[in-house]
């Protein structure tokens, strides 16, 4: 399902771009192929594009796994490469790999700016699954980019896995350390089910902040458990902060009979002009070597927000949060890269 919204993103914007007369006049042909989230179709795929001489790029694949296995690919290859929702740090990105998404670690980043800076708060708490990387090392990250930042990081606490269904003795520590702010990097089926209503029948009545593993966060019928939950994500069709959001809901709503875009569709839809913009800086006769140098370091304005790609090939990038209220996810704020 991944992979198809952001197919239609890219789509959208192939469409867009061919009925405002291509690139240097020539018309972009998409070639889609399916890697079925498997490492090994990912690498045949990728190689089998790599071999057609008019193929000029790639955009995809679209999870960290099968984008880990095509990187080393894109490297031998020399082919340009834009994998639009990549988020592992783990991915080796910054030779001929890039991505339009901020990895994992960033949103931890983000988090400490935005308690700091809009909660304000002093006192926070991190707890994370240490047997998963994701959870890990958003937690981490969070827990140095607070101390950074000057706040009081009151209880770091952590379970063995991301999956645990019980949290209440780590709980029990943070709210006991006086924590005005819990930072919990899991996924939408633990800290929906668990570790939200945990904190709150322990007494914790702060914020709980994640990363854009909360989206579609998994609740219990009480629904007042989650007031001041918040986290960030990489687009949100509420934004008011940025003009192109709304231009691209209603381009892509008129081409696809009124549905609605998603995360995947934004990122897909803002790698395909990431390398318009690359293609056009390379020139007339780019080559998939000068495509890759224009692509290295570009600041470039989207849908899912405005960036400059850092030396590694991840974008410094705005971040969306959202906030629950009565159990919805809503438009709160834009946090911009720290400088």
């Amino acid at each position: 399902a991944y992979g198809e919204a952001e197919v239609n993103g890219f789509k959208l914007a192939v469409k867009e771009i061919n009925a405002d007369g291509g690139i240097f006049g020539k018309q972009i042909k998409l070639e889609s192929m399916d890697d079925k989230g498997d490492v090994i179709e990912a690498s045949n795929a990728f190689n089998r594009l790599a071999g057609d001489k008019n193929v000029i790029a790639v955009l995809g694949p679209t999870i960290s796994s099968t984008s880990g296995a095509v990187a080393p690919l894109a490297d031998q290859n020399q082919m340009p490469t834009i994998a639009p929702a990549a988020t592992a740090d783990s991915v080796e990105t910054g030779g001929y790999l890039f991505r339009t998404c901020f990895k994992d670690s960033y949103q931890g980043e983000i988090a400490a700016k935005f308690a700091a800076e809009t909660l304000k708060v002093k006192k926070v708490a991190v707890l994370y699954g240490t047997g998963d990387p994701y959870s890990s090392g958003v937690g981490k990250a969070f827990a140095a980019a607070a101390k950074k930042a000057g706040l009081d990081v009151v209880a770091e606490e952590n379970s063995s896995s991301a999956d645990d269904t019980e949290y209440s003795s780590q709980l029990q520590k943070i709210q006991a350390a006086g924590a005005e702010f819990l930072y919990a990097p899991y996924y939408y089926s633990v800290a929906g089910p668990y570790i939200i209503p945990q904190a709150r029948s322990v007494g914790y009545k702060g914020y709980v902040m994640g990363p854009d593993g909360y989206d579609g966060l998994k609740m219990t019928d009480d629904k007042s458990l989650y007031n001041k939950v918040l986290y960030t994500t990489h687009y949100s069709p509420d934004d008011t902060s940025n003009a192109k959001v709304q231009d691209f809901i209603k381009s892509y709503k008129k081409a696809n009979k009124n549905a609605d875009p998603n995360t995947f569709t934004a990122l897909g839809y803002d790698s395909v002009y990431m390398m318009k913009q690359a293609i056009e800086k390379a020139g007339k006769n780019a080559t998939r070597e000068g495509v890759r140098n224009a692509i290295a370091g570009m600041s470039f304005e989207g849908v899912t927000g405005n960036f400059t790609l850092d030396k590694k090939g991840s974008p410094k990038k705005s971040v969306v949060v959202l906030e629950l209220k009565d159990g919805k996810p809503q438009y709160k704020t834009t946090i911009q890269p720290a400088k």
